[in-house]
């Protein structure tokens, strides 16, 4: 027995919408560097589209026998999503063990998140990111997906309880409210402290979009149905209302950085502006609505889900295998515009050959047309094994994958190795040679080596991935790194080690990684070293938009103090990035070796300065006094 046909519930413009916001959405991932650097809310869209045509056909089916049919709900959902949701997971997850590394860390933990939708509490918990480079999850883009379900699940259980509400009025007004109050929790939570990552994969921050919906469903049910016309505003008027939001969709995906440092006020916008897009479009007779159902916004808006489904696991497979980094550190135009028509391509059979077949004849019926296929025509016979093959291998290499999948990335991999190299030095330190030791002046303006024990190094990640080979390098030499420092940590920490008088000769500072340095906090490094000690400034090398700043501004301030020189580690690794991690930032341990040969010449440079400007003032002090006594003869 097959469940019933799915209701006649379309709505005029909502799949306008739908590829509005998945294009959003993809052109962001796709091309980060572009004008759409918030795209994400590109998803608050979705959010806002899912709220209102859920609850619209959750009403018209209550309306139509009397109550909401949950199993059959349910069923309709899993129909819609799972399918097509497998079908991305194990292909992605078998072309992932081909390409190997990073793509493959915690893959098994992924495929049980989007398995049980819940792969955004389940990234959270392990601390993944939506807006970090380090961690190049293949299906981080199912976060939205999870929390949608999770709507899914749950809002067919309460939407009795808003039925109690006497009116449309107070039923939406109450959505809203709950709105209002998951964007207040994100709010308050952001200005709080906490994680952006927890705030916006969280379902009860992230509700606000979907309740917009609900709210919108709700005040609007009874009059699309009895068909009324929305008092004082015409076609014309609605049309225009409706462009207007749509342009402020547009403008909202371009203000802001790539960093999400706008939610959650770009994602509430971008809701407002939503619904006021689906208001227009969904009201009968609406010019707006029909303008979005043209023919090729209707097609993308049709296949929206598998596009969104197939984009981001491509984009990160086909960006490593090119270039050995994630599409957050950038994604070349070719490789972008490849991965733009293979997702349409794959997209377009997804809804033709999965998608489509599942929802008119149910799992069951779908079973039942593969097992006739074994039994049938050559051609149809061919076609259907070939199908139960390339599903074998899907599965084996999903299983494959999951098998090989490392603990964690190369980056981290890298950082790890340098905390437990600096552990094992604090075990046995090197005995710490006092103020003076090495070449004096005496040893002349010749090529001096300066040893480990006089030098302090103070840094970020990179320094911390670099400390193997410091240590081997500079034997002796105190580092103090952490993950994630800027230059203004790395005052404080001068002026504590300067006042406890354990600063040493050379003060070595790489801090330009995380983002952009001040002449202030330079200065204020400089003054804490004070007059009689070197600083040696370590400029970064990374695929971020502010690094060319960073090392200018760095070479500039070197260049007006004579006691602070330049180490290029830009310029030094250039030649050798196959020696970094997949991020393209953190060292393993041949480019540590690196890093650390750039900071000791620029160290062993800045004491054959100092040696020699004493060298020559000794001179000079000697041949005056040779001159002086002369004269007195």
């Amino acid at each position: 027995m097959t469940s019933p046909p799915l209701p006649r519930a379309r709505i005029a413009g909502l799949d306008g919408l739908r590829a509005l916001a998945v294009l959003l959405v993809v052109l962001y991932h796709l091309f980060p560097a572009w004008l759409l650097r918030s795209g994400y809310i590109g998803v608050d869209v979705f959010f806002v589209i899912s709220g209102f045509l859920i609850t619209t056909l959750l009403l018209r089916e209550r309306a139509r026998d009397g109550r909401v049919h949950l199993r059959r709900f349910w069923a309709r959902r899993a129909r819609r999503l799972i399918p097509a949701l497998a079908v991305v997971v194990c292909v992605s997850a078998s072309f992932a063990w081909i390409v190997g590394g990073d793509v493959l860390v915690d893959l098994g933990q992924q495929v049980v998140g989007a398995a049980t939708f819940s792969y955004n509490w389940i990234s959270m918990a392990d601390g993944g990111s939506y807006f970090s480079a380090a961690d190049p999850e293949i299906f981080r883009n199912l976060w939205s997906l999870a929390v949608e379900e999770q709507f899914y699940l749950v809002w067919p259980l309460v939407l009795p309880l808003f039925l109690l509400l006497p009116g449309r009025r107070r039923r939406a007004l109450a959505a809203l409210a709950l709105a209002i109050a998951s964007a207040a929790w994100a709010t308050v939570n952001l200005s709080g402290g906490a994680d952006l990552t927890r705030v916006y994969f969280g379902t009860d921050t992230h509700a606000f979009g979907l309740l917009v919906g609900v709210a919108l469903a709700f005040a609007f049910h009874g009059a699309i149905a009895r068909r009324t016309s929305i008092a004082g505003v015409g076609p014309v008027w609605g049309a225009v209302v409706g462009g207007l939001a749509v342009i402020g969709l547009v403008v909202t995906a371009t203000v802001g950085g790539q960093e999400g440092v706008t939610f959650p006020g770009s994602s509430i916008v971008a809701s407002l502006l939503a619904a006021v897009a689906v208001a227009v479009a969904a009201w009968p007779g609406s010019w707006f609505g029909r303008a979005l159902d043209v023919p090729p916004l209707r097609w993308v808006g049709e296949r929206s889900y598998a596009i969104y489904l197939w984009h981001w696991p491509l984009v990160v497979l086909v960006t490593f295998e090119l270039t050995g980094a994630g599409p957050d550190i950038g994604v070349p135009v070719p490789a972008g515009l490849a991965v733009l028509g293979a997702t349409l391509a794959l997209s377009a059979a997804s809804y033709r050959w999965i998608e489509q077949p599942i929802r008119r004849h149910g799992f069951r019926g779908a079973w039942h047309r593969v097992r006739s296929g074994f039994a049938a025509r050559p051609g149809r016979r061919f076609a259907t094994l070939a199908l139960a093959a390339a599903a074998l291998v899907a599965l084996g290499g999903t299983a494959a994958a999951v098998a090989a999948a490392p603990a964690e990335t190369s980056s981290q991999a890298a950082v790890d190795a340098g905390r437990h190299a600096l552990d094992q030095a604090r075990v046995t330190p090197t005995p710490v040679a006092t103020n003076g030791d090495g070449a004096g002046a005496a040893d002349g303006p010749g090529e001096q080596s300066v040893d480990g024990a006089r030098v302090s190094a103070i840094g970020d990640s990179v320094m911390l991935a670099s400390a193997p080979g410091l240590l081997e390098a500079l034997p002796g030499i105190d580092i103090d790194a952490e993950v994630s420092r800027s230059v203004w940590a790395g005052a404080r920490i001068v002026e504590e080690r300067a006042a406890a008088g354990t600063l040493r000769d050379y003060v070595v500072v790489a801090l330009g990684t995380n983002g952009a340095v001040s002449s202030e906090a330079l200065q204020a490094i400089v003054d804490a070293a004070g007059p009689e000690r070197y600083v040696i400034l370590v400029n970064a090398s990374a695929p971020r938009e502010w690094i060319p700043g960073v090392n200018r501004d760095l070479a500039a301030f070197a260049a007006s103090h004579s006691r602070v020189a330049v180490a290029d580690w830009a310029a030094a690794i250039a030649p050798h990035t196959d020696l970094l991690a997949a991020d393209q930032i953190h060292p393993g341990a041949r480019g540590g070796a690196v890093f650390a040969q750039t900071v000791e010449l620029a160290v062993d440079g800045a004491e054959t300065r100092r040696a020699t400007a004493e060298w020559a003032a000794e001179r000079t002090r000697t041949v005056l006094g040779d001159l002086l006594g002369e004269s007195a003869q």
